[in-house]
């Protein structure tokens, strides 16, 4: 990514937010406008009040200008920049960032509950080593309903912002197994509470399994603490579910990864930070080894 096109870049960038911000500075005008007019005598009342409509008008002329300026950017940034970015650090990847997995595919999971609304993007999927995998953002939400006097409320609540991923690396379980931050399974299947012998593990994380002895073959010391770091270098939320040939992750953040920020310049700083949020996914399949044949059974 050459540093022309990087200025090039900044330079539509900044004309997008001058006009927000000259959208806010008329609003500003427009509400000030209104309150001299609302205090000054009939014969100016009418002045006035043009004149804040003028404002206002200019005003959500200038935010729509915007904010549509905007929102071609971040379609651009991340059709040409990202999908460059991204192909040259994981090699053959596919990158669509206006769709996301489908619910099945979330639910698929087994510890997360189905949403009221559900909305995904930024897909991701590739091959690193041997180990296939898919991830997405997605962003999960509850209906609630709220009775006043007023009347009848009904707003939304997001219980989950994060990332979700599933890596399949042919390797075959009996049984299956979660290991969760947070909550419990969201699954018919007869889970039984499993303690380690790691104290520090146990109150960290809550380990669900079917079969008890599946816990102490997957959850190893070596992937136990390599659980533990990849929880600390990603903040928020962690839940791992292993079934079948698949191990889906999901880190509940509160993040949007992978969105431009409103006057924040595009430099190396904010480069590098995408690259990162990408190479989450070979971290875990690394750090997890799965890539190797740890879980193999004949």
């Amino acid at each position: 990514m050459n540093n022309d096109k990087i200025n090039k870049f900044n330079e539509n960038k900044k004309q997008v937010e001058q006009k927000i911000i000259i959208g806010i500075i008329l609003f500003v005008l427009a509400i000030a406008s209104f309150l001299i007019s609302s205090a000054s005598s009939s014969g100016n009342f009418d002045v006035f009040f043009i004149i804040m409509v003028i404002l206002g008008i200019a005003a959500i002329v200038m935010f729509i200008m915007g904010s549509v300026g905007y929102y071609s950017l971040k379609k651009t940034f991340k059709r040409d920049f990202l999908t460059e970015m991204f192909t040259q650090l994981i090699p053959d990847v596919t990158y669509r960032p206006e769709t996301g997995l489908s619910q099945d595919e979330v639910y698929s999971s087994e510890f997360l509950k189905r949403a009221d609304r559900y909305h995904s993007e930024d897909y991701i999927a590739g091959k690193i080593g041997d180990v296939d995998f898919v991830s997405s953002d997605v962003k999960l939400e509850e209906r609630h309903v709220q009775h006043t006097k007023n009347g009848t409320r009904v707003y939304y609540v997001a219980y989950f912002i994060g990332r979700v991923f599933r890596f399949d690396f042919n390797k075959v379980f009996t049984g299956n197994l979660q290991v969760l931050e947070a909550g419990s399974p969201y699954s018919r299947r007869k889970f039984n509470k499993v303690k380690m012998e790691s104290i520090d593990f146990n109150k960290k994380f809550k380990i669900f399994a079917e079969e008890d002895i599946t816990a102490f073959y997957i959850l190893t010391p070596d992937i136990m603490e390599a659980i533990f770091n990849l929880e600390k270098r990603n903040p928020g939320r962690i839940s791992m579910s292993f079934l079948g040939e698949h191990l889906y992750v999901a880190i509940n953040n509160s993040r949007d990864t992978f969105e431009l920020q409103l006057f924040r310049k595009l430099d190396q700083s904010v480069i590098e930070e995408f690259k990162r949020d990408l190479l989450v996914i070979k971290d875990f399949i690394v750090s997890l080894k799965l890539n190797n044949k740890l879980f193999k059974k004949d």
